[in-house]
């Protein structure tokens, strides 16, 4: 069965994930912000979720998650939390 382990950040517009994904492009760290600005209790830990499979967290995420490539900022990803910024750190 396929496993990935990400991190995201969580916020409440489309317009402040855009700001600190360009944050995090100009060299910001990603857990950092994470730290900062993430509206989701794992950002405490810089955003991690760690390791999940398929259908374990929103719909949204999977298509990302299990698609993407790894180690890039992807999103805005809208669902019904909000904004989400994610970053994809392992897949197998």
């Amino acid at each position: 069965m396929a496993r990935a382990s990400a991190r995201h950040i969580l916020v409440s517009s489309e317009a402040k994930c855009q700001e600190l994904k360009s944050e995090i492009e100009g060299g910001r760290d990603f857990a950092e912000v994470a730290r900062e600005h993430s509206t989701c209790p794992s950002g405490k830990q810089g955003g991690d979720l760690g390791s999940f499979g398929p259908g374990q967290m929103v719909r949204e995420f999977d298509d990302v998650v299990f698609s993407g490539e790894l180690n890039q900022v992807h999103g805005p990803v809208k669902t019904q939390f909000g904004y989400h910024l994610l970053e994809i750190t392992d897949r197998s």
